[in-house]
């Protein structure tokens, strides 16, 4: 199984996110379903970053793949745990 790594972007919110969504999508209609998104230069998201997450997820799910998130920065992962969406995702 080869994990798909992106990077997301600094400001994860409604044009990146959505610049971000299409990409995905694009990956999953060619086949992919396992995904690592490397947080590292993210440092904020808002309600739009966070459903397009969810959206991937769930397309993951369905397709019995993974998603996996990581290096979230402190400010981003607040935002995860107030959501408690850090439940949800398999954070490393």
């Amino acid at each position: 199984m080869n994990d798909k790594n992106m990077l997301i972007p600094k400001n994860f919110s409604v044009d990146e996110a959505d610049q971000f969504r299409e990409k995905v999508n694009a990956l999953i209609d060619k086949g992919e379903k396992d995904f690592v998104l490397d947080f590292n230069n993210c440092t904020f998201i808002d309600s739009t970053g966070l459903g397009v997450l969810v959206g991937i997820y769930k397309k993951c799910m369905e397709l019995n793949g993974s998603l996996k998130l990581h290096s979230i920065h402190p400010q981003v992962m607040r935002i995860f745990k107030l959501t408690r969406l850090d439940k949800v995702f398999e954070i490393r």
